[in-house]
């Protein structure tokens, strides 16, 4: 779409379409699909009546925190935006200065395990649960400011234990994997 100037009614339609597609869209990023000013993106999205990412992501979690049982939906580190018991799951966290180290502005892993491990935890279907074994490994640095996407799923069970693989990624680049076991406390 770059470089293609196209009606404000189309880029509308379209606005609309890619963020049912996708509601984690950036602004930034549709103004770079588009081609426009963010103000532009800002002011279409005021006139559509769609909210921004912040409140989009907010809508989303809000709905599956009821799901979960292991856990308070409140306990997971991010925000929740899908669930299937027993299968899988995402969150989102926006990191920020106050999860970093001072001198580096890395994010400390502890708040990058937090995220894994409370979603491993929340998406297996069990009344409560703890982790038994936590396999992980860092690929690369997260700065303040990033946002992580986090991947659980359930690969398979073994008596009354779970085994949860978990991903992170910052954009397209995987910053976090941890396979977690995870047993209920019954």
């Amino acid at each position: 779409m770059k470089g293609k100037r196209i009606s404000k009614k189309d880029r509308q339609v379209q606005l609309v379409e890619k963020l049912k597609n996708d509601p984690f869209l950036t602004d930034e990023e549709l103004m770079q699909m588009f081609g426009v000013s963010i103000q532009t993106i800002r002011l279409d999205r005021l006139e559509l009546g769609i909210p921004e990412l912040r409140e989009r992501i907010k809508s989303v979690a809000e709905s599956n925190y009821s799901k979960v049982r292991t856990i308070g939906g409140r306990e997971i580190v991010g925000e929740l935006i899908d669930i299937k018991l027993g299968e899988s799951g995402i969150s989102v966290l926006q990191t920020d200065e106050s999860m970093a180290f001072e001198k580096t502005k890395h994010i400390r892993g502890h708040n990058i395990f937090a995220q894994a491990e409370s979603l491993a935890i929340a998406v297996i279907d069990e009344d409560t649960a703890i982790t038994a074994v936590a396999n992980t490994k860092y690929y690369i640095p997260v700065k303040a400011g990033e946002k992580l996407v986090a991947k659980a799923e359930v690969v398979r069970h073994r008596g009354d234990r779970h085994f949860v693989h978990v991903f992170i990624y910052s954009g397209q680049e995987q910053v976090f994997r941890g396979k977690f076991i995870l047993m209920p406390l019954n």
